[in-house]
């Protein structure tokens, strides 16, 4: 991982911006999420997070996981804003996705950035992986944090052992 400075990270500043703005679309009752997936200076992909389809029926916003066999779920309830961007960025631009950023932020209940601390979502870096994304942006408290996408994926999965 490294931090952005000078021209870099002012460049992603404006993407942090405009993932914040596409997070407070989110419709999720439990965390509001937003990424985009830019290439060559250009956004191919966004995305929020929201149930299914953005199908009313399909919310599971507030019900308790822990009733829910482990294998079956995960422990968000609505498609993340990671796999939106994804699949965002597949429908509009087939083949484009290899070397691509992610950038992602998470706001508070009053659209304020949340500053991140590790990665730890293994289905969106699996995901991400899998598609040839080159790197995941997040926003800490030092500053703009660019990880290679192997080794989001890696730190992802420690996470998840501690």
């Amino acid at each position: 991982m490294r931090y952005l400075f000078n021209e870099e990270e002012k460049e992603s500043l404006k993407y942090i911006q405009k993932a914040t703005e596409i997070a407070s679309k989110s419709t999720c009752l439990k965390s509001k999420c937003g990424s985009i997936i830019v290439k060559n200076n250009k956004i191919i992909g966004e995305g929020f997070n929201s149930p299914p389809g953005n199908i009313e029926s399909q919310r599971r916003c507030l019900e308790n996981k822990n009733s829910i066999n482990k294998k079956v779920t995960d422990k968000t309830c609505c498609i993340h804003a990671e796999q939106r961007a994804i699949i965002d960025a597949l429908k509009n631009n087939q083949n484009k996705l290899n070397g691509s950023r992610l950038y992602f932020i998470r706001l508070d209940k009053l659209n304020n950035k949340i500053l991140l601390r590790n990665p730890y979502c293994t289905i969106c870096s699996k995901m991400a992986l899998d598609v040839g994304i080159s790197e995941f942006v997040l926003l800490h408290k030092e500053g703009i944090c660019v990880y290679n996408t192997e080794e989001y994926n890696k730190l992802s999965f420690e996470y998840h052992q501690k």
